[in-house]
């Protein structure tokens, strides 16, 4: 049945532009202001996660070489999601979907600006690994850059944060979103590195100059979420440590509209405590360590605040820790099975996570959890995408892992999700190669933006294993 035919599809949409409406309105200045929604016990732990006195901190994981054996498992899964983003976009605008159903004839039309920003680094990937020609990739990319340029609507260099794939008209009265055109520009910057063409280049040098960063923090030293015609700036702000990151980096990095350097100390960065683990987080699902690291390179760098790829290293691991002491709940949680963050569900799209808890959880598990964070605990993550794809047959697809599923109840989900496919993919090259960090980095917004925040190299102390 195709998606328009089927009763729950519009149901979902419903429900999902709620979410992203509640996420853009939040005051919080999170995805979702999840901590309103805790019970009073949770409210009342995640509070002492913050004001208790630390005890010494117990050494994080350390990262572990990836075996042969793993690095062809990514090579063949890095094939298959980067056939969703070259299949799932179209072929004139480069547009590509915001998800697709693998069950089913698909006929939706809805892109995202954040889905196009991973499926152009994913061409990049493709083109190097020898899943598409240089030519045909190129091809792509400039078509994609062009319709981009002059024909996607913007305001003040910011995209809307969801299109018609066909005409890029903006829909369901999505906000021009400053995080999801971040993740654009970061797919942009790193086709005109890799590619190293001139007319590639010229098209990403004015989509990105275009961008007025300054604008959106509407004088507050905090950027806003978003932007709508009808009505105005959004009240949630980029104020807590979140996928934020790439966002003010790219800002401080812009020559032409450039972000203050107070900006990137203007947000704030909450210390949880977890298993005598200490790390900065949020109330927010695991994908906020993970999106600005698919292509900034933080590795040996630190601010004045922390390590940032270590503290993602840490706060993975204490996720790992969480879902297998819920295990007496959901037995499908283990050392093998574990990973949850904003994901497709049985009842709907959730944001849910921990620690501490958000959801309602359910035993349901999201591979994207994982693969997201692959470069972070490298032996931890393979175990688990492993597990699913050796004895979860449903839970694969032409295009990799389906969004979510859940063992206990059977249920697979007919979908891949453009950003969650994008994360994984982007995470497993890092993971292999480093290929993305490498070039991304080459840009020079990208090394004026971590200069300007005050990023430093130095050599981390070896952790015990």
């Amino acid at each position: 049945m195709q998606d328009e035919e089927r009763p729950e599809a519009e149901e979902w949409r419903s429900s999902r532009r709620a979410l992203l409406r509640r996420m853009a309105l939040a005051g919080l200045g999170l995805p979702l202001a999840q901590a309103a929604a805790l019970k009073p016990s949770q409210a009342s732990a995640a509070q002492s996660q913050r004001e208790t006195p630390h005890t010494k901190p117990a050494p994080p994981p350390r990262p572990s070489a990836l075996k042969p054996e793993d690095d062809a498992f990514l090579n063949d899964l890095e094939h298959a999601n980067f056939l969703f983003f070259w299949e799932q976009a179209h072929p004139q605008t480069g547009l590509i979907k915001d998800r697709c159903n693998v069950r089913a004839q698909d006929t939706s039309t809805v892109a995202s600006i954040a889905s196009t920003g991973f499926g152009l680094t994913a061409i990049c990937i493709g083109e190097k690994r020898g899943f598409v020609s240089r030519a045909e990739a190129r091809l792509r990319v400039i078509q994609a850059l062009s319709f981009i340029w002059h024909k996607l609507p913007t305001h003040r260099g910011f995209f809307f944060h969801f299109a018609d794939m066909k005409t890029g008209e903006r829909v369901w009265d999505s906000e021009a979103s400053s995080v999801d055109t971040a993740m654009l520009l970061c797919g942009i910057l790193m086709c005109r590195q890799h590619f190293q063409d001139h007319d590639i280049s010229q098209l990403a040098q004015a989509i990105f100059d275009r961008v007025e960063w300054p604008w959106l923090s509407e004088d507050t030293g905090v950027l806003s979420m978003g932007w709508t015609p009808e009505v105005g700036f959004l009240q949630a702000r980029w104020n807590l440590y979140s996928e934020l990151m790439m966002m003010y980096l790219l800002g401080l990095g812009s020559a032409t509209h450039p972000l203050p350097a107070e900006a990137w100390h203007a947000w704030k960065r909450t210390t949880f405590e977890y298993d005598g683990l200490r790390y900065v987080g949020s109330f927010a699902p695991l994908f906020v360590h993970q999106y600005s690291q698919a292509w900034f390179d933080f590795r040996n760098k630190k601010d004045e605040y922390a390590d940032y790829f270590q503290n993602s290293i840490i706060a993975t691991d204490v996720h790992r820790r969480f879902c297998v002491e819920l295990n007496e709940q959901f037995p499908d949680y283990s050392n093998a099975l574990w990973g949850i963050t904003a994901s497709d569900s049985a009842k709907g799209y959730v944001v849910w996570g921990g620690p501490p808890e958000m959801g309602p959880i359910d035993g349901t598990i999201v591979p994207a959890a994982a693969g997201g964070s692959l470069p972070f605990l490298p032996q931890a993550t393979m175990r688990v995408l492993r597990t699913i794809h050796d004895h979860y047959q449903n839970a694969w697809c032409r295009y990799g892992f389906v969004d979510a599923f859940n063992p206990l109840t059977e249920w697979y989900d007919t979908d891949v999700v453009g950003i969650d496919t994008g994360i994984t993919m982007l995470m497993a090259e890092n993971a292999r190669t480093g290929f993305v960090w490498e070039t991304f980095m080459r840009n020079p917004e990208a090394q004026r933006g971590m200069e300007q925040a005050g990023f430093k190299a130095y050599a981390p102390k070896p952790q015990a294993v």
